[in-house]
């Protein structure tokens, strides 16, 4: 059986293909399209997942959207009717796009697909539940067989915060929260005020916290306004926003800047305008109160389960602070955020959910994070010639010492190899890597290289086998929690945060054994396995797909070399 999964529509559109029981391919569109954040049609990432799968348009059996469009539209037309005549604006601008394609989504993706193939076929379109693509992709990509299963977004269909429990592949909803009162928007709300991009910029607002003084006056102020006029948190992690405060039900804003100001006495942020202490105190105030909302959700779910196991998936499980305290709290034995937890993720969780409904196959721990484009050296060694570079092809034995020896000389390196990764996470395969023992590397980095703010961290990848010398979680294969950096070590600034804190990916042979074999290479040059690891993309452009893609980036950056496969180009 074959399966199409789509994502598409509202951000991060992607694809994800599964022939005969086995996840083929997957990839983001943006990172074809080159569009951050593309929310189109996908028709670059089903065209790859097509022609590398190896198969033809007319093998597809089913194609599977990762949400349902009725249900969503529902919700959207009862928020506007209970709110008008607030809003009239926004309902104007949204109706003509649902009423021309997303209300009858089946046509739409119809007839794009037949667009895209050039062929009239009469496709075999289903639909599944948003929070239940979310779950899927978490708890079929894990190697659980039991497990509660927590999906926390800004909004489905019209489910906000879903509790699952799954047992032996089947996946049951046993709770729900719905619209508006949500999580993610509640945290997109303090995104945009703080002057950061609703969908896009969350992780910035997590990443500005720890700059803040959570004992300072101003910071608890801000808790309690946060607690006690916007939002009440239940005993059990569910929360009821107070409406009065937002407009993001029917406006085409989050807030209302003049309310907010008054509420909080400080005025909304604009984008590139200085951030002062008190907007790292509002981002300090709103990450806490998350994590206490994250806190309580895992213990009900613990309590309504009884699992010892938890997956987590949902565009709010990319906050890696909060799922780092939620892996240190002890209550579950095991803790699982998948590589794509937000909507790109959507495709792959639908075709698997889809998949395993409809031939009673269990998923697991078969999924991995590469399944996007790889380049033969022929490829590599014509772009490069193509831009009139100077290079050197090494030869096996000789290539990570080679590379470990020059980022231990402070080098910044574009390390291309492989399958590109799919979701949001660099992850050995399209990534930066330079060495995390000095001071300023982090400042170089971000200035030099991703031109980007400069109170954003990095992250360290380290061996699996010597991540406990480090750091106190030593399993993170994804890079989607932090951690503590163990008492006494400094040798890592670049890639320590403010608050001792670390974004940590491990690394073992058999997930990725080239970078796992030049971490082990710099370990001899440098007396530890752990690099800097960052995107290979700059700020506002999606991480690098192609070779071209990543001799445009290694050109117009403070890069000092770039490896693609084994061709070495210096500058």
């Amino acid at each position: 059986m074959v399966v199409l999964g789509i994502s598409a529509y509202y951000h991060d559109s992607a694809a994800a293909l599964i022939v005969d029981d086995k996840v083929t391919a997957a990839i983001c569109e943006e990172r074809l399209s080159r569009i951050k954040h593309d929310k189109s049609f996908p028709k670059r990432a089903i065209a790859f997942c097509v022609e590398y799968s190896g198969i033809t348009y007319t093998d597809i059996d089913y194609v599977v959207f990762y949400e349902k469009p009725f249900r969503k539209f529902e919700r959207i037309l009862k928020a506007h009717i209970f709110h008008a005549p607030k809003g009239f604006k926004a309902f104007v601008e949204a109706m003509p796009i649902w009423l021309k394609e997303r209300l009858d989504m089946k046509s739409t993706i119809m007839k794009s697909l037949n667009k895209l193939c050039q062929q009239k076929i009469n496709w075999d379109i289903r639909f599944v539940e948003h929070h239940l693509s979310h779950a899927a992709m978490a708890y079929f990509t894990s190697t659980f067989e039991n497990a509660a299963v927590l999906v926390v977004d800004a909004v489905g269909e019209n489910a906000t915060t879903s509790l699952f429990k799954a047992i032996g592949g089947k996946i049951e909803c046993i709770k729900q929260q719905s619209f508006p009162n949500s999580v993610g928007l509640l945290y997109s709300a303090f995104t945009y005020f703080l002057g950061f991009q609703v969908n896009s910029d969350e992780y910035k607002v997590m990443g500005l916290a720890p700059y803040g003084d959570l004992r300072a006056e101003q910071t608890q102020r801000f808790i309690n306004i946060i607690k006690t006029k916007l939002v009440s948190i239940g005993d059990d992690g569910s929360i009821i926003i107070n409406q009065k405060y937002f407009t993001f039900m029917v406006g085409l804003k989050m807030v209302d800047d003049r309310v907010w100001t008054k509420l909080f006495g400080i005025a909304k942020r604009d984008t590139n305008t200085p951030i002062k202490a008190e907007h790292k105190n509002l981002a300090a105030a709103i990450q806490c109160v998350t994590e206490e909302i994250f806190l309580k959700l895992v213990a009900h779910i613990k309590s309504l389960t009884q699992c010892h196991n938890l997956c987590i998936s949902g565009g709010c499980a990319l906050n890696c602070a909060a799922m780092g305290k939620i892996k240190a709290s002890g209550l579950f034995t095991n803790v699982f955020v998948p590589f794509a937890p937000g909507d790109d993720g959507g495709a792959i969780g639908a075709a698997l959910a889809f998949h395993t409904l409809a031939s009673d196959t269990r998923f697991l721990s078969n999924v991995s994070p590469y399944q996007g484009c790889n380049y033969e050296n022929e490829e590599v060694e014509k772009a490069i010639k193509d831009e009139g570079l100077e290079f050197y092809f090494a030869q096996e034995d000789s290539l990570y010492d080679k590379i470990a020896v020059s980022l231990s000389h402070g080098n910044i390196v574009g390390w291309f190899q492989g399958r590109m990764e799919f979701g949001p996470r660099a992850l050995g395969n399209r990534s930066i890597l330079a060495d995390p023992r000095a001071h300023s590397m982090k400042e170089r980095v971000n200035a030099k290289v991703k031109y980007r703010e400069a109170f954003r961290p990095f992250a360290p990848v380290v061996t699996q086998d010597d991540a406990s010398r480090f750091f106190e979680d030593c399993y993170s294969p994804f890079m989607m929690s932090t951690t503590l950096v163990k008492q006494g070590i400094t040798l890592i600034p670049a890639v320590t945060h403010v608050d001792n804190t670390a974004r940590i990916q491990t690394v073992t042979n058999v997930s990725n054994l080239r970078l796992y074999q030049l971490l082990k290479a710099f370990e001899k040059y440098a007396g530890i396995p752990i690099l800097l690891n960052t995107s290979f993309n700059v700020m506002g452009e999606p991480i690098v797909c192609t070779p071209v893609d990543a001799i445009k980036t290694f050109k117009a950056s403070g890069l000092d070399i770039l490896v693609i496969n084994n061709y070495i180009v210096k500058k």
